[in-house]
């Protein structure tokens, strides 16, 4: 396990005290030794500073401060992560112990490694074919990716709760870079967070031509005819 690749996990906060620190011990947990943690808290007021100040032995960095969303917070984080690999967690999710096994598996540093999360319990998405990957997007916490795609592109934070499905379609695009699956129940998500309950305004305005541009134009052709079919079924 010594050659093994350090993974940096980034937790952004913001206002995540009665989470915090149980996704903290879910990370402290893993068996997998290479692990460093990144912290970002957005200026929260209620006690997440006091909690971060309480793990600070085990944390490789972490600062509060105001930000202008998630995806800044991320970017931000992005530049003092260490790590080969990089992984991000919200703060009311929880890693299972099948993360370490994933972390195992990671050998390519040109795949794009993801998994499942679970979801009320139940395995959510699992493998996903190019269609699936455009309509819906990986979940993020299923992700882990190569350090090296951080150094030529940033999450977009012009969209406020889509930049990572944005970020993503950018990878499938990219020649230098592969999705890879393996089948690893890898973080519990927690399906209350604001990109479950609301939609990206800009994200929903250039999701087709985002889609054509990183997916081609079988699978543009595809959407489209799909949603002009749930319009008139809806109506």
């Amino acid at each position: 396990m010594s050659n093994s690749p350090s993974i940096s996990v980034i937790l952004v906060t913001y206002n995540a005290a009665q989470f915090l620190q149980r996704c903290l011990d879910s990370i402290y947990g893993q068996h997998y030794p290479h692990i460093e943690i990144i912290v970002m808290d957005g200026g929260s007021t209620d006690g997440t500073a006091a909690i971060l100040h309480e793990n600070t032995g085990n944390i490789a960095f972490w600062k509060s401060e105001k930000d202008s969303g998630i995806y800044e917070a991320m970017n931000k984080a992005l530049d003092h992560a260490r790590g080969e690999w990089i992984y991000f967690i919200g703060a009311d999710d929880i890693l299972t112990p099948a993360f370490s096994q994933m972390a195992e598996a990671l050998t390519d540093p040109y795949a794009i490694y993801y998994g499942s999360v679970l979801k009320a319990g139940q395995k959510y998405l699992g493998q996903m074919p190019p269609y699936k990957q455009a309509k819906t997007g990986i979940n993020h916490q299923a992700i882990i990716y190569p350090a090296g795609l951080f150094s030529l592109r940033r999450y977009d934070t012009r969209y406020r709760i889509s930049a990572d499905h944005v970020f993503n379609m950018q990878c499938h695009s990219d020649k230098h870079y592969h999705f890879t699956f393996k089948d690893f129940d890898i973080a519990i998500f927690n399906d209350t967070g604001i990109s479950s309950l609301q939609k990206d305004a800009v994200f929903e305005k250039e999701k087709a031509g985002l889609i054509l541009k990183h997916f081609g134009p079988a699978i543009y052709l595809r959407f489209l005819f799909k949603r002009l079919k749930e319009r008139l079924f809806n109506h």
